[in-house]
């Protein structure tokens, strides 16, 4: 009764996946980043930097990018461009970057003070799991 009821499974299984490409596709293209993520990770762990590298990455993630905006000038009437970072208005791209990546360095940071309290709590929790 299972057997037939896994050999049923199997063939609807099979009689979706060759009617639709587009799940095959899915399917590789998932594949395809699993084994770069893997690259990556297997990179990583010869690299002494990596570590600096995916921090760098975590707050990048948490830090909206600069936007570029066209307002009126006030003076002049003509459009210009202006730079938006965190609701600041800057003149220049090179401002609103600058402090973008005071931003990203102040998180970093913050990560790297918090770092050791984190790994001590983590030991803690391992001597206790472990007792």
């Amino acid at each position: 009764m299972l057997g037939n009821l896994l050999w049923v499974s199997g063939a609807i299984l099979l009689g979706i996946l060759l009617l639709h490409p587009r799940i095959l596709a899915a399917m590789r293209n998932f594949d395809a980043r699993n084994r770069e993520r893997l690259a990556a990770e297997r990179e990583e762990k010869r690299d002494a930097l990596a570590h600096f590298r995916r921090t760098l990455a975590l707050a990048e993630e948490q830090v909206e990018t600069v936007q570029t905006v066209t307002v009126d000038d006030p003076r002049t009437g003509t459009a210009v461009t202006r730079y938006v970072f965190e609701g600041e208005t800057f003149a220049s791209a090179d401002e609103a970057e600058q402090v973008r990546a005071e931003k990203l360095r102040a998180i970093a940071k913050s990560f790297y003070r918090d770092l050791p309290a984190a790994l001590r709590a983590r030991r803690e929790d391992d001597r206790i799991k472990g007792a």
